[in-house]
């Protein structure tokens, strides 16, 4: 059992490597974190690098690389600690070895570094890591809707992701969060999505009700050009490139916010929060508000003609509502 169980689960994981390996974020970010040791090990490379091991072997590595190596092995330990899923340990790998490869192939040679350093800007600026595109239970708003979608049953409780593309943390908490809604939605308990860095007026604008200005509606002279304000909810989300707000998680009950994770402490800045499944399901007490909203669901089936349950998707079913 100690040899079948592990070449089991080798198995089981061939088909998701075989789907990372078919995106070309995955192989050139490989071959980007291991090209200092492809550099220093190819021999036909290696030869006419310069070395300053005693032996002058230009195939190994020197004492200084040695530790170079061993730091960020320390570092990428540490880090992983608190990854939760295998995308968040394989990016930290990847980003860690490229600042190693940087300092590595600058202390080899000032023109090697910098063509390694043009080759990662470049692939950061045109390779994106790909985005979860699995089954899912969502729906997604924009800022126009998400007031109209809260506000049309305030017997409906949401759960509210505030996300960006660009946010490596709201990538990796992606499918965590769609395992949910499958799991967890139903009539009364309904799991939505906002793309802050798209509508940022979303983010912007303060957390309650407030006032919204736009233009007033109409073609005659005393329309055109004049605006009208109107009341509205806008939710406080930094979508600052170093901001500790993103993924921001809000729970919904009566149209109203009644908590969010990560908290925001009174100097505006957000408390630490790991975005686990576990930590969601407790923190949000799914379970309960599943047990909850299902029962309230129940009276509003009976009050339908012939007592029919409302049509729509049956509870747990696969959805991709954009």
């Amino acid at each position: 059992m100690a040899v079948v169980a592990p070449l089991l689960a080798l198995l089981s994981a061939v088909p998701a490597l075989c789907r990372w390996l078919a995106r070309p974020y995955y192989p050139l970010s490989a071959l980007l974190a291991a090209a200092f040791l492809l550099v220093r090990k190819v021999p036909p490379v290696c030869r006419g690098l310069p070395s300053q091991r005693e032996d002058g072997n230009p195939c190994d590595f020197d004492w200084r690389e040695v530790e170079i190596l061993m730091f960020l092995s320390a570092i990428v330990m540490m880090k992983n600690r608190r990854s939760i899923t295998v995308e968040q340990h394989i990016g930290n790998i990847f980003m860690f070895s490229k600042v190693a490869n940087a300092i590595l192939f600058f202390r080899l040679d000032i023109r090697m570094g910098l063509l390694y350093l043009t080759l990662c800007i470049v692939f950061l600026m045109t390779c994106k890591p790909p985005l979860y595109m699995g089954p899912e239970y969502i729906k997604y708003f924009s800022d126009k809707t998400i007031d109209e979608e809260l506000d049309r049953d305030k017997r409906v409780t949401w759960i509210v992701e505030f996300f960006a593309n660009w946010s490596s943390e709201c990538q990796s908490f992606a499918p965590i969060f769609a395992d949910l809604s499958l799991k967890y939605n139903c009539s009364g308990l309904h799991f939505g999505k906002v793309d802050v860095g798209r509508y940022t007026d979303v983010s912007t604008r303060y957390g309650q009700q407030g006032w919204c200005w736009g233009r007033v509606p109409g073609n005659s002279a005393a329309a055109r050009g004049s605006v009208s304000a109107s009341p509205c909810r806008r939710y406080k989300v930094s979508t600052s490139p170093l901001t500790k707000q993103l993924p921001t998680l809000i729970l919904f009950q009566g149209g109203t916010e009644t908590m969010r994770r990560p908290q925001i402490d009174k100097k505006g800045r957000a408390v630490s929060w790991t975005f686990s499944e576990e930590n969601v399901i407790r923190e949000f007490n799914l379970n309960e508000l599943y047990q909850k909203a299902k029962k309230q669901a129940k009276p509003r089936e009976e009050e339908l003609p012939g007592g029919q349950a409302p049509t729509g998707h049956p509870d747990g079913e696969a959805k991709k509502d954009k």
